[in-house]
């Protein structure tokens, strides 16, 4: 069974910084991409970051210059180091990754369970 595990979140003031990290355990053979997406009350879950296995990274036009999405492949696990935070940068943010269980599986999605970031002075 395969777990995606974030921590981090919490509350901070506007212009603050976070680092989010996401680690995956389990029957891993291969991670493909990894990412960060967010919902905010109210909206559609969002892409915010993601980055693929060879380190190459995309951000939405609304973090870029903000935040910075990295990975280990050694620990299986993702950053989202988040500077100069907003308030409209509040939402539950989700650790999602690509990955096979074993040599040959075919490349399945899964989800982590959420971690809450307010930014509110």
């Amino acid at each position: 069974q395969v777990q995606l595990v974030e921590s981090g979140g919490g509350l901070v003031q506007p212009g603050g910084s976070l680092r989010l990290s996401c680690a995956a355990s389990g029957s891993i053979f291969s991670i493909e991409i990894m990412g960060w997406y967010r919902q905010a009350p109210g909206k559609q879950r969002e892409l915010v970051a993601y980055i693929t296995g060879g380190g190459s990274a995309n951000y939405a036009d609304s973090v870029k210059g903000r935040f910075t999405i990295s990975r280990d492949n050694a620990k299986n696990t993702v950053y989202l180091q988040m500077n100069s935070l907003k308030p409209e940068d509040t939402a539950v943010y989700y650790c999602n990754a690509d990955l096979r269980k074993y040599n040959g599986d075919y490349l399945k999605n899964y989800w982590g369970q959420g971690t809450q970031v307010t930014v509110s002075s």
